[in-house]
C-alpha cells in the first residue's frame, strides 16, 4: 500500500498521538495511519497501550476523588477532567439501552443527566441541588455516538453556582444547558 509508514515509525507516532489525545479511537487511528483496525490493535498490544475504554476508566478513577457532592456511580459518563469550581469534561458512549427502540434516538433525560451530573461534579460543595436548569437540545443523538460534555463555572454568587455545560458529538454541539446550582450547608 503506497504511503504507509514503516511499523517502527507508525508505532512511535501512535504512542505520541495517544499521549496527546488519550481518547482517540482505534477507528480514528486506523484512518489516520491508513491501516486496518486490527493493525492498530496489534500495535497497541505490542506497546502495552490499553484499549480506549480502559484508558477512559483509568483517567475517570483518578478524577472521582475530587468530586464532593456525588458518588462515583451517580455521575453519568466518565469524568475525564475536573478542576473544582472551574471546569470539567466527561464522556458518555451511548448505546441502544439509552435510546428509543424504533428511532435509535437517545432519550433526552440521559443527555440532561449527563450535563447535570457534570455541573454538580464541578462545583466544590458537599451538598448541592439544581435550582434552575435552562436547556436546549440542538440535534438528536443517535445510539452509538460518543458524547463529550464540557462544563464551566461562569459565576459564583454566595451559595449559587452558575454553570454552563455544552455537549458535542465530535465537533457538533447537540445540547447546551445553563444551571444554577445551590450549595447547601450541612
Amino acid at each position: 500500500m503506497a504511503g504507509r509508514k514503516p511499523k517502527s515509525l507508525r508505532q512511535k507516532e501512535l504512542l505520541e498521538m495517544i499521549k496527546k489525545q488519550p481518547f482517540v479511537t482505534d477507528e480514528e487511528l486506523s484512518e489516520y495511519f491508513k491501516v486496518s483496525i486490527q493493525t492498530i490493535r496489534l500495535d497497541r498490544l505490542e506497546l502495552r497501550i490499553p484499549e480506549l475504554r480502559e484508558r477512559i476508566k483509568n483517567v475517570a478513577q483518578k478524577n472521582h476523588s475530587k468530586v464532593k457532592s456525588l458518588g462515583e456511580e451517580e455521575i453519568i459518563g466518565e469524568l475525564i477532567e475536573i478542576k473544582p469550581n472551574e471546569r470539567g469534561i466527561s464522556i458518555l458512549e451511548t448505546n441502544k439501552e439509552l435510546a428509543f427502540e424504533k428511532t435509535k434516538v437517545v432519550r433526552g433525560h440521559h443527555i440532561f443527566s449527563m450535563a447535570e451530573s457534570l455541573a454538580m461534579a464541578i462545583i466544590d460543595a458537599k451538598v448541592a441541588l439544581t435550582g434552575v436548569a435552562n436547556m436546549k437540545y440542538i440535534v438528536p443523538v443517535i445510539s452509538g455516538q460518543k458524547l463529550i460534555a464540557r462544563g464551566e463555572v461562569v459565576k459564583v454568587r454566595g451559595n449559587k453556582y452558575f454553570v454552563h455545560v455544552k455537549i458535542n458529538v465530535k465537533d457538533k454541539q447537540v445540547f447546551r444547558g445553563k444551571f444554577i446550582l445551590v450549595s447547601i450547608e450541612e
